[in-house]
Parts: structure tokens; sequence; C-alpha cells
């Protein structure tokens, strides 16, 4: 995913800058069953460090012993790790481990691309068999631009081929600075969401009230300009206002957005709908359908972490396109 994309290049340019080298290792290729899936990748420093996982924690172990030939020899290998018998995940993991060394070119387009929010892809070349071998490795395309990870050897690109289309950061954009919602905040921030924060002038909030958050903005909602935000956007109303909720949602209708989360009883929602559609009858069904109210799953939630655990729950599965269902539930339908 991007945004741990995003810290394996972070702490590769905090490695480079100490004379660190650097080594990813990435899942290719997957048989049977396993806790992460293809395309997840991990960081691998010469100081013995790693950034990120690609399973419970066992199978980095392994990796980390496989990667110290790639240190000594720059040359990139495959290896596999069969966890039918130690993982209790039912599958065997191939595993790219190569050179992880970034021009400043690439640095400065990755970081342009989260800036302006643009899609990317990720295409790692790859055996499906144990080998050392030059040609193996990663490149990223830019629009018009390819970057390898790594100059150091030239990719072979008849080998078989894991692309990714990557999309922006997923973005929660929190209107309201009451507590509730500085604990979504907190906890959107855990799950590799960008948090950005909106308030009303008048309240006597500032960006550090809000942990994880990496953008504040104090304006009101006749003021409020929407047209930047996308579809990797999820909006939560937390202002307790119903004056501002209807005033944002305004604000708000002509936004292409995943989600719009609003606290409060369901006669709420539906008076505020109400509300919209007068004043705007062209209003867009896209735009009704996304509003939920009240925001999050029926988990029985009871406190303010709770609820930001069920909001963040829906959000994900509206995102996703799940229905919320028990595991267990999940494999017995598959079974019948």
């Amino acid at each position: 995913m991007t945004h741990e994309f995003k810290k394996i290049v972070a702490a590769h340019v905090a490695a480079k800058a100490k004379d660190i080298k650097s080594v990813l290792a990435t899942v290719v290729a997957l048989e049977g069953s396993s806790y992460r899936k293809p395309g997840v990748r991990m960081l691998l420093l010469a100081n013995g460090e790693m950034v990120g996982a690609v399973s419970g924690g066992c199978v980095e172990k392994e990796i980390q012993l496989q990667a110290q030939s790639v240190f000594e020899t720059t040359i990139p290998k495959m290896m596999t790790y069969d966890g039918r018998y130690r993982l209790g995940c039912e599958g065997v993991l191939y595993i790219l481990i190569e050179p992880f060394n970034l021009s400043n070119l690439f640095i400065e387009t990755f970081h342009n691309a989260l800036k302006d929010r643009l899609s990317f892809k990720i295409t790692s070349y790859y055996k499906k068999e144990v080998i050392q071998e030059i040609g193996l490795g990663t490149k990223m395309q830019f629009q018009n631009s390819t970057y390898p990870v790594s100059l150091k050897h030239p990719l072979n690109t008849d080998c078989k081929g894991l692309e990714e289309r990557m999309s922006p950061c997923f973005k929660l954009l929190i209107i309201g600075t009451e507590h509730d919602a500085v604990v979504l905040s907190s906890m959107a921030h855990l799950m590799g969401w960008e948090v950005h924060i909106v308030a009303h002038p008048l309240e006597a909030k500032k960006m550090s009230d809000f942990p994880g958050s990496s953008a504040f903005e104090q304006i009101t909602p006749e003021n409020y300009d929407a047209s930047e935000l996308d579809a990797q956007t999820a909006v939560v109303l937390m202002n307790h206002s119903y004056a501002r909720d209807l005033l944002f949602l305004q604000a708000l209708q002509y936004s292409t957005l995943a989600y719009v989360g609003i606290l409060g009883p369901m006669h709420r929602r539906e008076k505020l709908l109400d509300e919209i559609i007068d004043k705007n009858p062209e209003v867009s069904e896209d735009f009704i359908g996304i509003i939920y109210g009240p925001a999050g799953l029926n988990i029985g939630s009871v406190t303010p972490e709770e609820i930001a655990l069920s909001i963040l729950a829906e959000i994900m599965s509206v995102v996703r396109k799940e229905n919320p269902m028990f595991l267990k539930d999940k494999v017995n339908q598959y079974s019948n």
C-alpha cells in the first residue's frame, strides 16, 4: 500500500544520509494463503534494522538471513518460505530481495507524486525459483517517467512481472475539533491515513492538539473550498453543530468523495438531507448515497475510542466494497 511504501522510502533516505545500505524485500507470488498478499514489502538496513513486515513475524527473520548475500554482492535473489507448517497459513511465499538505492530524482519525483495525489505503478520482475541473478528487481513508473529502485544492474523485463497500481494515500478529513475528533485523528493515523483537520476560526485549537494529523485549517464553512478533494478521501463531520454540518455538506456536495459520515441519530441525518435537497434539488444521488449517519458500524460502541473504531471500520468497508461480517461466517460461506 502507498503509505507503507512511503515509510520505506523515508527510512531509506534517512539511512542513506548515514551511509547505511538498504535492501528491499517484496512478496511477489503466493501459493495458498498467507497473512499478507503479494505486493507487500519491507526494508532491511545493513545495521540490522527492519522497516515494515511481510507477515506476522516469522518470515522476517529468514529474510534478514537471506538478505546478507544481497548486501555483500548487490545481486538480487529469490527465496521461498513455506508457511504451511510454521505460520498456520497454508501457503508458500516467493520473495524477491534486491538492493534499494534510490536516485535523488526518484525521491523528488516520488514526493511530488504524493503531494499532487497522483497514482503510480510498481513492477517487480522475478523468477519463481530459488536463485540469485542479475536482472531481477523493481521499477516504478510516474506518469511518463520510469525509475528502477537501484541503478546497479539493468532489469530483465522478460521475467515474470508483478504489477501494481498504487493510489494516492487515503485521506481522512475531520471537520470538528472536540475530543472525539482528537481520538479519531490518532486512530486514523495508526491506519496510515493522511489526517486533515478543519476547525472553525473561533475555536481555540491548533494542529498539535491532533496527534497524527498532517494538515490543519481554520475556516468557516461558507469559505471552505472542497474542489481538491478526491475519491481517495473520506470526510467525517464532527462539529456537534447542526448549522455547521449543514453548511459543510453544502460545500462538499460537488466533490467526488469516498464517504461522508455524520454524528448523531438517524433523524438528524434525514433532516440534513431534506435541507440539502430542498436547497439544491439537482444534488446528485451519488453524493446522497455516500452520506452515512449515524456514522459507524453497530459494534456496541460506547466510548470515544470505540466510536472511532466503528467509524474507521465503516469507512474501510465502504471503500473496499465489503459487507461487514464475522470471518468465521465468511469461511463457512466459501465452504458451502
